[in-house]
């Protein structure tokens, strides 16, 4: 009987191992191990506004990968989440970003509390998102001046790439100008978490 407990307690050993080595790869290739793990353990949070993201996405001619991306840095997926300057829902939409939205898309009588619905929340996000990419198009590698545009507004984007939008800034370049920490950490972390996506083949 000893011999077989033995034998369990290895083999259970050895799962434990196989599956600590695959988490902390899975860990490594996207950039935040604890979210990967929620991930691991309970995909349907992770996956429940998959089709919305991609209908969206489609609208603004982005890549659902990476709306995906910044949904999973801003709330965790979290549509009811409220940032400490008042940015709401799913993409943390700021009040002046969402009545641009609203202003630019004709839609009358629009109040804040709709960003909580996840719909109306994607479609002002990915609004503002295309938006600062489209604004990014002389650069070789739009992505990180969009994104810090999103996260800290086009004043402070275009400071940044040193007041010159005309000529074309590597991305290594500008986000050695990024003084503020938190954004330039974002920028990275959508980017890290989009690979992931794109490595992975799904969102």
């Amino acid at each position: 009987m000893l011999p077989v407990i033995r034998f369990l307690f290895k083999l259970i050993l050895c799962v434990l191992l196989a599956l600590t080595v695959g988490f902390g790869y899975l860990a490594v290739r996207s950039g935040d191990p604890i979210y990967t793990f929620y991930e691991w353990i309970s995909p349907a949070r992770f996956q429940q506004y998959d089709k919305l993201i991609a209908a969206v996405a489609a609208q603004h001619r982005l890549d659902p990968m990476l709306v995906k991306a910044v949904v999973w840095r801003e709330s965790r997926f979290d549509p009811q989440k409220y940032g400490t300057a008042g940015e709401r829902g799913l993409m943390q939409v700021s009040q002046k970003a969402a009545n641009e939205w609203a202003r630019e898309n004709r839609i009358d009588n629009f109040h804040d509390e709709e960003l909580f619905d996840p719909k109306t929340n994607l479609e002002a996000g990915a609004w503002y998102l295309r938006r600062a990419l489209d604004h990014w198009t002389i650069q070789p590698e739009p992505l990180a001046f969009a994104l810090a545009e999103y996260n800290a507004g086009a004043s402070r984007a275009q400071r940044w790439a040193a007041g010159n939008e005309t000529a074309a800034i590597s991305k290594k370049d500008f986000l050695r100008h990024v003084d503020f920490p938190g954004t330039r950490k974002y920028v990275e972390s959508i980017i890290e978490r989009y690979e992931f996506y794109k490595r992975r083949g799904r969102m």
